[in-house]
């Protein structure tokens, strides 16, 4: 019989943390709503495979949502909105084609992770040319 306490973990945790995950939640927060300590959810994830799968995968879906928003304050977009008026005392409401415009900072962030080499803020220089001595005359040497 093994040593230690039984675990408190059970096979729905699976389905609920990957849920939680892909709304955003963080092993800190996983461990919370679980009532654990996030040493236990890091060895949850080792011991129960179809755990960590979930987490992962739940984990990638956030990540995709992120990177399409981002994508899309980069270039901008459009979205179908309601305007809400009030004329002579009654409540008018107008559908309405909004724009976001694109968002320099957004882009930048996106191209300097998608591509280093030509977006980076780091400079590479190159240094050339050879670099001449001359000889140290002793001018003690001469005096006397």
């Amino acid at each position: 019989m093994p040593a230690g306490r039984p675990t408190a973990y059970k096979p729905e945790f699976a389905e609920q943390a990957s849920k939680l995950c892909a709304l955003g939640a963080t092993d800190f927060e996983l461990a919370d709503f679980f009532g654990v300590d996030t040493r236990t959810i890091y060895r949850w994830k080792n011991t129960h495979e179809e755990f960590c799968h979930a987490l992962i995968a739940g984990k990638e879906n956030a990540d995709a949502r992120v990177e399409r928003a981002l994508f899309n304050r980069a270039v901008g977009y459009t979205f179908e909105s309601e305007k809400v008026f009030q004329f002579q005392g009654e409540v008018i409401r107008a559908p309405t084609t909004e724009h976001v415009p694109p968002d320099p900072g957004a882009a930048k962030l996106w191209l300097t992770n998608r591509k280093p080499a030509d977006w980076r803020d780091k400079q590479e220089i190159e240094h050339g040319g050879q670099v001449a001595l001359t000889p140290i005359i002793n001018f003690n040497a001469n005096k006397g």
